[in-house]
Parts: structure tokens; sequence; C-alpha cells
């Protein structure tokens, strides 16, 4: 059988399970206990006793990753747990309190959503068979909307929907009914269907998005992740249908619909919930499972203190990842040699986990359950450049395996402990200076280095891969690029981060710069764009100087067709990381007119928004722009043109200056021309 959506209500697990061509629903009552450990029974026996005459609490033995150890199981919910929390005095371990009980369900009974009879879990791809419905919405179907309109694709045939509103949603609702989809991929679609569900409702029309009528409601929230401000939106999720938001899912757009459905199977999750999480809760949800497939117990609430340890010992365990920086200036023939996954394949190297800690030769559950994950990883990176399909996936894989490393020191990370996450970056200094006193001896130059990655000029790199694959023990995989242009800081040094170069396929490989960052406005990123085809014809750094006319004929002409250009072209996308500004700034003054249209805005979402007047502070939502500031756009193409313009030294760099670990004064290789564009 073949599950496409799972709920928990009412007492009882609903698998909707797809056989054929048709969809049912399989209901079965689940009422799971949680788990708790006193950690003074005798002073919580009149509480232990009176759990057992009302909850039918009994004793048993509960199984941690540190090991078994007694308490007792209670049937009951989470407002329970707490309450025995708070009357114990928080002397009290609880476990599987916060699991979602259709994932706990399905991982006990060994199902796996998404996967058919005997198919691999741990595969890539898998076949699906489900019938796909693509929904555009035109328009503003809000309260105050005159008319909207709304296309569907279904099994290659489009249909529109135009009209009055009543008969726009009629029609589409008759249209939807009879098409019957398994998944619904919708721009927007978490925002839409609440309003297009009211509108609905309003004349009396129903819209089948749910099978059943019933959906399950996802509240907004903004949170901190990795030092930014992120923000989920709320959302209605559809029982027995896939709904997947095209453009809000990070999953779907980094690995599509099979991303979504893969990672709906390692995490044992319906992928409603995978299209909408983070790949931070994609893997613990993973770990979850395992643990919930393993017997072990899963803790409602992290209690494993940090060690004491001495300041000196804290300095100089909590450093952070190794960086060498580089010389900024363009450099040809360059090899680069990159670590699979490197901080999730020091944990299973390194048998790191919270309980191995002090206890190396124990057997690790961190290092058990991800080096399946990790194995997948390693077979899709590799085996994605002969099999595009491969490359969605891949794209899920490395974005969990690299939130499972962060997880480990995440306070609220169900398997989590800061002394894990030291001894990770610990290890991967080790790796990365040896791995440059390897190159050195071998003769290469290093030119780069950052956390995982090395940059060498010298013979091909296969010799290098080979000796650090044998020696350390880590996958590795080989690049070379013809030339690459490392750009330089405001004060001259080099940047850890911003780099773009030709790889020898002929593509582009570009990090940190304009035609990369999500806030360039199309116009920019698109003559950026343009003058990267004009110089990856180039072979060699000679032959790169001769695109230096060409380029700046791009440059010029997007200088000259500016003023002509539409607003839209002028979108500038950020994510805002607060809702109040001490100081006047174009992304405050976009908040501000976003709210007075009356669009909240939360910290953590993301705007458009294009720049009427930069003087005055004067920016407008994207879909109100009728102008822009002419002036403030040349600057960000001039910025732009700088990127490109790192490339062209007034006289070719040596191309041997070594890295520099930490910094350090360095000579300067680029120097701008300003008569060349």
């Amino acid at each position: 059988m073949w599950i496409l959506d799972s709920t928990y209500r009412d007492g009882c697990v609903d698998l909707w399970v797809k056989d054929g061509g048709t969809v049912q629903r399989v209901r079965t009552p689940y009422d799971p206990p949680f788990f708790a450990r006193f950690h003074d029974p005798a002073a919580c026996h009149e509480m232990i006793e009176a759990l057992g005459e009302q909850y039918g609490a009994e004793e048993c033995t509960i199984r941690t990753v540190f090991g078994e150890v007694p308490g007792c199981a209670v049937y009951a919910g989470r407002a329970v747990a707490e309450a025995i929390e708070r009357q114990a005095q928080y002397g009290v371990d609880l476990y599987n309190v916060d699991v979602r009980k259709d994932q706990r369900f399905m991982a006990e009974q060994g199902i796996v959503p998404c996967t058919g009879d005997g198919e691999d879990r741990f595969s890539p791809l898998a076949d699906h068979g489900l019938s796909l419905m693509e929904v555009r919405v035109r328009g503003d179907p809000g309260p105050s909307a005159q008319g909207f309109e709304i296309a569907a694709e279904y099994a290659g045939e489009s249909c529109r929907f135009a009209g009055t509103i009543p008969d726009v949603l009629d029609d589409f609702s008759g249209h939807l009914a009879a098409c019957d989809p398994d998944a619904i991929l919708m721009p927007d679609g978490d925002t839409l269907v609440p309003r297009l569900l009211s509108r609905a409702e309003q004349h009396g029309i129903t819209i089948p998005f749910s099978r059943n009528g019933k959906y399950r409601g996802q509240s907004s929230r903004s949170y901190w992740s990795y030092g930014k401000m992120e923000h989920k939106g709320s959302a209605l999720i559809p029982d027995g249908r896939i709904l997947i938001d095209t453009e809000q899912s990070f999953v779907y757009q980094e690995g599509g619909l099979s991303g979504v459905l893969m990672a709906a199977r390692l995490s044992g999750l319906s992928p409603n919930l995978a299209a909408r999480f983070t790949p931070g809760t994609l893997i613990s949800s993973y770990e979850i499972r395992e643990a919930v497939r393993q017997g072990i117990v899963v803790p409602f609430r992290k209690s494993e203190p940090e060690q004491l340890r001495t300041l000196a010992a804290l300095q100089a365990a909590d450093r952070g990842g190794m960086m060498f920086q580089p010389v900024p200036g363009t450099y040809e023939d360059v090899g680069e040699i990159d670590f699979t996954s490197l901080y999730p394949s020091i944990i299973a190297h390194e048998n790191l986990s919270p309980e191995t800690l002090g206890h190396p030769g124990c057997p690790g559950f961190l290092p058990a359950v991800l080096r399946p994950v990790l194995d997948l990883r390693i077979r899709t990176k590799r085996q994605k450049k002969n099999d595009p399909r491969l490359t969605g996936p891949d794209a899920i894989l490395k974005w969990m395996l690299v939130t499972c490393f962060g997880y480990t020191g995440y306070r609220n990370a169900k398997f989590g402990r800061i002394e894990v996450h030291e001894a990770i970056t610990a290890a991967a200094r080790e790796i990365l200076i040896r791995t440059k006193e390897i190159a050195e001896e071998m003769g290469y130059c290093v030119l780069h280095g950052i956390v995982d990655s090395l940059w060498v000029q010298g013979a091909p790199v296969g010799a290098l891969k080979e000796r650090v694959e044998r020696e350390l023990g880590y996958p590795l995989e080989a690049g070379h690029f013809d030339w690459i242009v490392f750009l330089p800081l405001a004060d001259g040094f080099g940047a850890y981060n911003r780099y773009y170069g030709r790889l020898s396929d002929g593509s582009m490989r570009v990090r940190g710069i304009a035609a990369r960052r999500h806030d360039t406005p199309p116009y920019v990123k698109e003559m950026q764009c343009r003058m990267f085809g004009t110089m990856k014809r180039a072979r060699t750094i000679a032959e790169l100087e001769t695109t230096k006319v060409g380029v700046g004929e791009i440059y010029r002409d997007a200088v000259a067709g500016l003023a002509a250009a539409s607003p839209k072209q002028m979108t500038i996308c950020r994510q805002v990381s607060r809702t109040a500004y001490r100081h006047r700034c174009l992304e405050g003054a976009a908040v501000q007119a976003y709210r007075e249209q009356g669009t909240e805005v939360a910290a953590g979402m993301r705007i458009r928004y294009v720049v009427e007047d930069a003087r005055r502070y004067r920016a407008v939502p994207v879909h109100d722009a009728t102008t822009f500031d002419v002036a403030f756009y040349r600057m960000l193409l001039e910025r732009a043109r700088d990127e490109i313009l790192a490339a062209y030294p007034s006289e070719a760099p040596s191309g041997r200056a070594p890295a520099r670990p930490w910094g350090g004064p360095g000579k300067r290789t680029v120097q701008k021309n300003a008569t060349l564009f």
C-alpha cells in the first residue's frame, strides 16, 4: 500500500492509502502512553497511585539512549504530562509526550509513507503514480477583491475559470471534484487556500481541497535559525490530498516533488508536513522515527546539563570552523577537493553522540541512524552527474545532513549536546589542517580553504584526493576550475565566501555575489548573468582578457536601458529580521508601506518592494510600483559590475600566493580599471 497522507483524530490514526487508481482512508484506534521516570518515586508515591487509578499508569522499563531505567507508562495526553511536571516540581523525566501519534504509529508498525511494497526506504527515487494538478490564482481572492481568475492544468489539459466570483469558484470546485487529483501544486497555496475557502463559503460553495472536508491548521510563527530570523506562515492542510505551496516550500523549491516524497519517507511524516517543515525539523523527525522504531524513548524536555569545564577548556573547544583566507585575484588551472557531508561523516566516523561522550567504545545512536542517510547522500552526489532526476533529492539530503550538525548543539534537540557539537568542529579543523599539509607535501599551492573545501594549484588533484581519502578515511569529490576569481573585501583582504569561476565542463560556479543573492533585483541579476555568459567562453586568463570589451558593452546596454525597464524588474526581495526600526532605512519604509495597505509583516517574512526614492526613503510593495529611482538602481548595477571587474587585473597575478589562516596582510592583486566600463 502507498500512503500519501496521515492524520491523528479522535483517538484514531487515519492513513490515506492509494491502491491502484483509488484512494481510501484506513482508520485504526490508537491511544499510546507517554513515559515518566520520577527522580524520587517515594516522594511521589501518592501521585503515582493516582495516575494508576485514573489513567491506567503501570510500571515499566524505559529504554533511553543512555540505557534502561525504571519508570511508568501513563495513558494520557500532553496536558496530564505537564501537570505531572508541575506537581513533581520538575523532578521527573518525561518521554514520548510530543511525538506525533501518526508518525509514532507508523514507526511502531514498520509502515513507511510514500513507499510501495518491496521498495527501499532509502532509495532517492520511487515510483509514486500520483495524479497531479497545477493551480494558479490570478488576482486577490480576499474579502475586498472584486474578481480573480483560476487556471488549472491536469493530465496535460489546461482550464481557465473567469467571470463572476461565484461562477469562478463553482466551476473550479466542479473541475477539482471531477479530476480528484492526488496532489495539488499551487504557488502561494498556503495563503490562497484559506481565502478561497472563505469566499466559497460566503456563496454556499464547497471546494474539495480536502477529500473528507477536514483540515489541519498550522499557525504562523517567527523564530531564529542559524543567526537569522525566519518566519513560517499559517496554513490549512487538507486531509487525504497532498497540497504543496510551491512558492513558500523550501523543500519543494530545493528538491521538487521527488525531494518532498523522499523527505516524507525518511522522516516518517506525511508529504503535507514534509513540504512545510525545515530541513532541521525533517532530520530531527527522522531521528525521532528511528528512536521509536528501535524502542528508544524520545525525551520531552532535554535535561542533560552541559559538563562543567574550565574557561581554558571552553576557549580551546568552541572555535568553530577552520578557514584559510585567500589572496584576491584571478587564478588559472585550479583544483578543488570537497568533503562530502563532512560534519555528519565525522559523527559517524568518530562515533559522536551524547551517550558516547567519555565512552567512545559504546555504539552511538546518532552515528547509527545517520549512516544510512550519509551513504545515500554519497551515492546521489556522485550519480546525479549522470542522472539529473537525483539533483532534487540530493539537495534535500544535503540540507538535512547540514542541519543535523547544528541540531547537536541546539538546546532543545532531542538527541543533541553542545559537547558533541564542539567535538565535531574540532575534528573538522584538524581534518582541514591535515589536508592542507598533505597538499603542500605533495607540491600543491593552497589558495583557499573553508571548513570542508580546499582550492589548490599544481598537478591534477586526483592523486591528492586519493591520498587524503586513504589517510583520513573521509569521502571526497574533486573538481577543476579553468580559472577562478576570489573577490576582495572592502579592506583589500580576500573574502571567504565570494568567488566565481569557470569549471572544466564549461559551466560557471558563482557564490556570494549579486547573481547569487536573493535580494538582487532581476534586472541587475540578468546583467551579471549575461556577463558570465560571455566570460565562460574563455578557458584561460589570456582568453578571459579578450572578453573585457563584450562585458563592458553589456554593462553600458544595461545602464542605457535602465530608465525604460519595468518597475517589476527592480523588485528587491528581503527577509525582514524586525518590524520596528530605530533609524530610517529602505527596508523599514517598505514594511511601513505594507502596513498602510493592511498587510501585517512579521519578523522573518519575505517582502518584495521597489525603491521609488532612495534619498527620501520611499519604497512600495512591488504590486503597487509604477516608477523607480533610476539613480539608486544604477548604483546597484555599478556594484554588480565591480564584482565582475575583479576578474580583470591591470597585470596578471602570480597565482602562487599562499593561503593565510585567520587573515593577515597580503598583496592586493586586483585593481579597478575605471576606463574599462
